[in-house]
């Protein structure tokens, strides 16, 4: 769907909440928070601006973040669980600003994290911005996920085929979907005013996964370290515009 200038700029205040929570939360990230510490800092800067969290009740999601540490991809609850030095945390934030929504996740390292950590991430984030390059007017959709795959896959890592992006506007989950991947057509043509959450989930074993009990962490099932990056972005007439950083 085509947003409005007035939805865009609805969106874009929506966006910037999401980045504030991802500066918040990123300085509190150290060896000793717990994970319901980060969740309670997110939803101070949600308080603080406004807004309203669109993780909170989804589904029956208990928290306002996501937290996913080291093998765990993505859609962790957050816990007492204590970060240690040499993790890996995975946090996605979300907003809600005059009924529009904003949608963006991170993963950075707790202290003096290892070589493969390192190379997961930087590898990660490189993906996700490479797939944000190809959101042009006149270009397909699903170039997006080649663009992913390409950087990640050249890398030696995998990418998590399960779970893909999306549209973003007036519900946190539209259609149609962004895969991380190359499905074998081109998809939808862009259009100016088109906006949607790219987020690419990379492991460094294989794509496998599994869902825990609780029916939501999602785990790779070889149980290696697994990277998540997300930002909300608008098509627009100069190329992709990223609502979700300050």
């Amino acid at each position: 769907m085509r947003r409005s200038a007035d939805e865009l700029n609805k969106m874009r205040k929506a966006g910037k909440v999401v980045a504030e929570m991802h500066e918040a939360t990123r300085a509190a990230v150290k060896p000793g928070v717990t994970l319901l510490q980060l969740n309670e800092i997110a939803a101070e800067v949600i308080a603080k601006r406004g807004a309203r969290s669109n993780f909170l009740n989804y589904h029956g999601f208990p928290a306002v973040i996501c937290t996913s540490p080291n093998n765990m991809i993505v859609h962790g609850i957050p816990d007492d669980t204590k970060l240690r030095e040499g993790d890996i945390i995975s946090i996605d934030c979300g907003a809600i600003i005059e009924g529009y929504h904003g949608d963006a996740a991170y993963t950075m390292g707790v202290g003096e994290i290892s070589p493969v950590a390192k190379k997961l991430i930087e590898i990660t984030e490189r993906s996700m911005w490479a797939g944000i390059e190809q959101l042009k007017a006149g270009n397909r959709l699903h170039e997006v996920g080649r663009a992913v795959q390409n950087v990640a896959e050249a890398a030696g890592f995998s990418v998590v085929r399960e779970y893909v992006g999306h549209a973003i506007g007036t519900a946190m989950h539209e259609q149609p979907q962004v895969p991380n991947y190359w499905p074998g057509s081109g998809g939808p043509t862009l259009k100016t005013g088109m906006v949607f959450a790219i987020e690419p989930m990379i492991n460094v074993g294989t794509a496998d996964t599994y869902v825990l009990d609780d029916g939501w962490g999602v785990m790779t099932q070889d149980g290696e370290l697994s990277a998540h990056f997300e930002h909300t972005i608008a098509v627009t007439d100069n190329g992709p515009e990223v609502f979700t950083v300050l």
